[in-house]
């Protein structure tokens, strides 16, 4: 069963993470969300020390945990979905499917399993967006092969596509189905591009890794 931890929480995580972005001591960052030092430090060492992505914009389309908490506090006072979700912002089905989704087997809403429950459900591996996008993969696949680097086919996809949101993929998605996913999927893809045994190259002939770029 999913346990709640406030590292679940983005609106609090992330503005310690930002707060640690602009240079605060550990003690000022863990202040400005109102806890201490310690729990700021077992941020740090479950990151690595690294901002996580997920939060980073808070006002996406999941819930936060302050709405769980609204739902579940107005659930309890009887209120209807139509009137929790007006009092929201959200539309009465995000409000509907939050509760069937993430209420206990008796049926009862609790901010807290709900809100873990969510966290592990997006956590879980999902499909690249190079395995489900064939058209942007043969794009990837091209610009390797002509010795682009990934941080290079990014911005050549922003300006070949600048209104697609569909042809936008991370620098970082690239190198992960690259060297990490499905031991290489996309390497092994790449034909001529690839070396003997199937290791990359860049045209003086070095491996490819996340320190050595394809050159053009």
């Amino acid at each position: 069963m999913a346990q709640f931890s406030d590292r679940m929480v983005p609106e609090v995580v992330q503005v310690f993470w930002a707060a640690m972005a602009r240079g605060e001591f550990i003690t000022t960052a863990a202040a400005e969300v109102g806890t201490y030092r310690e729990k700021g430090m077992r941020w740090l060492r479950a990151e690595g020390g690294v901002r996580p992505r997920r939060g980073r914009d808070l006002k996406g389309r999941c819930l936060t945990f302050a709405e769980r908490e609204e739902i579940a506090l107005a659930r309890a006072g009887g209120e209807s979905m139509r009137s929790i979700a007006r009092r929201l912002g959200r539309s009465p089905s995000t409000v509907s499917r939050e509760l069937s989704r993430n209420a206990d087997r008796t049926g009862c809403y609790r901010a807290t399993t709900a809100h873990a429950h969510a966290y592990v459900r997006a956590s879980r591996p999902k499909p690249s967006k190079l395995a489900t996008n064939l058209q942007l993969r043969r794009k990837v696949q091209e610009d390797l092969r002509r010795r682009y680097s990934p941080e290079q086919i990014v911005g050549r996809l922003r300006r070949q596509f600048p209104d697609d949101p569909e042809m936008r993929v991370s620098h970082e998605t690239i190198y992960q189905s690259l060297y990490i996913q499905s031991r290489g999927a996309l390497r092994r893809d790449l034909g001529s591009a690839c070396g003997p045994g199937g290791r990359c190259v860049d045209p003086a002939g070095r491996p490819a890794n996340a320190a050595t770029r394809f050159r053009t």
